[in-house]
């Protein structure tokens, strides 16, 4: 269960970065809430995961969901670069996260 937590941290963190990215410099208040309703989310999910999980594979997982889910939404939302390099680092760090989760079942 713990590691079904993480991911939804992973996820909460995701949507403050978007959310963020909407609020444009906190000068738009639906984006702002957003971002703190959502970064609340994903900092108390994150807390709770790390009771079961060593603090050092739970953050490097649920900075591993952010960064990754973050650069795909960029490209999907925010019509960002889709450059084959980065679909190639995000797929590195997906690679990173999976075994970060392998060898963190300990």
């Amino acid at each position: 269960m713990a590691w079904f937590i993480l991911f939804l941290s992973g996820l909460g963190e995701v949507g403050m970065v978007t959310f963020l990215k909407l609020s444009d410099g906190f000068t738009k208040w639906k984006g702002t809430v957003g971002t703190i309703i959502f970064g609340g989310l994903s900092f108390s999910l994150l807390s709770k995961a790390m009771v079961e999980i060593p603090i050092s594979t739970a953050y490097g997982v649920w900075t591993g969901i952010g960064a990754a889910g973050s650069v795909l939404l960029g490209m999907v939302l925010f019509r960002e670069s889709k450059d084959w390099r980065k679909v190639l680092f995000i797929a590195m760090i997906i690679g990173g996260v999976i075994g970060l989760r392998m060898v963190g079942a300990d």
